[in-house]
């Protein structure tokens, strides 16, 4: 499951694809480009000769949750869906360390059953990127970037982790960076399908539960390019370290987004288009769902 990044060049608007490989070269080059004005807060790095290159990933995991309780356990075809997701993580080739961080004992002793190395956490953390902070700072290790690896994504490809994680290295001016791809039209309505828009250099201007763009006729336009958006995303690690301590903002509040208080405090998100058929695990009936795709695939 190679994913292909689709990309569109200013001097022309029709999209072209492009393989993963192809588009982490192009994308260096365009990226570093655009680099230009970054926030003094980010100044001093510039010296160094390879940016941000230290990068753990992390997938944050928690087993209560009012759309479905104990999500990281269930079985995905006989293994556990965090397993599943630890498993493809690991073969991201920029990840330099993969571990999970839960607050749940249950979650703990699976993943250690399986050979994950654990971070325990405090079940005051509001959403993933706090579980994530925290665990940060439990590591003994420092790191540039980390990865916030959604522990219901089991068939996320590797090589759209190393995407991400390129965005942030060759941006100096975004603090996060996170993917997108094209949004089905039986989606569009779904409030556990978040959807994306982006500015024409590739950073994210809004995230919605609801349909964006939304137009006057009040219908999916067949004819336009929707985003939705992957829950898997990059920070700087010294941005995350701030972010529990930002103020929840109203848009984030009212969409329950966290990406939004990133948006809303003036930060910069990067955003790569990727293209990935297989939804995450949102609520029990998405089990069946995602176990027909990989029988289908023969995917074991």
């Amino acid at each position: 499951m190679t994913p292909k990044s689709v990309c569109t060049t200013s001097s022309d608007h029709a999209p072209f694809v492009m393989s993963t490989k192809s588009w982490i070269l192009h994308g260096v080059a365009t990226a570093a480009a655009l680099a230009v004005g970054a926030h003094a807060y980010f100044f001093y790095r510039r010296s160094v000769t390879v940016f941000r290159s230290r990068v753990v990933g992390i997938i944050p995991a928690r087993f209560a949750s009012s759309r479905f309780e104990g999500k990281p356990l269930v079985e995905i075809l006989g293994k556990p869906m965090i397993q599943r997701t630890w498993e493809r993580a690991k073969l991201a080739s920029t990840l330099d360390r993969v571990v999970v961080a839960t607050d749940d004992e249950k979650i703990a002793e699976c993943c250690r059953g399986f050979g994950a190395e654990v971070i325990m956490t405090a079940e005051s953390c509001r959403n993933g990127a706090e579980r994530c902070s925290e665990a940060l700072q439990k590591l003994e290790k420092k790191y540039d970037i980390v990865v916030n690896i959604q522990g219901d994504e089991p068939l996320i490809e590797p090589e759209i982790i190393d995407g991400i994680v390129k965005a942030l290295q060759t941006t100096p001016n975004a603090v996060f960076s996170t993917a997108v791809t094209s949004l089905k039209p039986e989606d569009a309505f779904d409030p556990n399908r978040v959807k994306c828009v982006v500015d024409n250099r590739g950073y994210a201007i809004y995230f919605s539960r609801g349909l964006i763009p939304f137009n006057k006729s009040g219908k999916v336009n067949s004819e336009f390019p929707y985003n939705l958006h992957l829950g898997i995303q990059s920070y700087d690690s010294k941005f995350l370290k701030i972010y529990p301590d930002l103020t929840p903002t109203p848009l984030q509040l009212e969409e329950d987004l966290e990406q939004l208080k990133v948006l809303e405090n003036g930060y910069k998100m990067k955003v790569i288009k990727v293209d990935h058929d297989a939804h995450g695990v949102d609520t029990p009936e998405d089990v069946a769902k995602i176990e027909n795709f990989m029988r289908e695939r023969n995917l074991s």
